[in-house]
């Protein structure tokens, strides 16, 4: 879903903070349609009309949750840059929030589109710490040889075997993708 602006952002904006107030105050059960739209000053058509279903409005929130909040950090190096990138990506994705948020993400999603703007996410922060090591001389992986052999590896493991999920296993992931020739480029 694009960006919308004037009465569309201010609608978008009251209606996903109508969703994260209700669900924290009354939990997850209380959240529908009507009483988003009633806490959010619009009609439950408008929501309907922009959203589809309470599953696509959640999966446009979540998607709105996952998108990161700051570059990432700059330690130096591209291999602390990336290490750190790769621990706070876990740490986020692996939490509660950050699970509910993925599922959400993709349960309402029936065009790709929101899973598009996640990767997206990703991508976009991990180019900036390719191009800052660039800029340092430093050899660097491509984007999608990152998102393969870290991130893929990383949403599979939160998805589907989160037991014993480490900062470790990040670590070990960013070590064999820095040290993985194809991935060089």
């Amino acid at each position: 879903m694009s960006r919308p602006g004037g009465r569309s952002a201010r609608v978008q904006a009251a209606v996903h903070a109508a969703v994260r107030d209700i669900e924290a105050e009354q939990g997850r059960a209380a959240l529908t349609v009507p009483a988003v739209a009633a806490r959010a000053g619009v009609t439950p058509s408008t929501i309907y009309r922009r959203w589809g279903d309470l599953h696509e409005l959640l999966s446009d929130v979540a998607v709105e949750r996952l998108r990161p909040e700051e570059p990432p950090a700059d330690r130096g190096s591209l291999d602390a840059d990336l290490t750190t990138w790769a621990r706070q990506f876990l740490d986020e994705m692996a939490s509660g929030p950050g699970r509910a948020a993925i599922r959400d993400a993709l349960l309402g999603d029936p065009d790709g589109s929101n899973a598009g703007r996640c990767s997206a996410y990703a991508a976009d922060q991990i180019d900036a710490v390719l191009a800052r090591a660039a800029a340092r001389g430093e050899t660097a992986p491509t984007v999608d040889a990152v998102l393969d052999h870290v991130v893929a590896p990383l949403m599979y493991r939160i998805l589907f075997r989160p037991e014993r999920l480490t900062p470790a296993y990040a670590e070990e992931l960013v070590r064999a993708a820095l040290a993985t020739p194809s991935s060089s480029g």
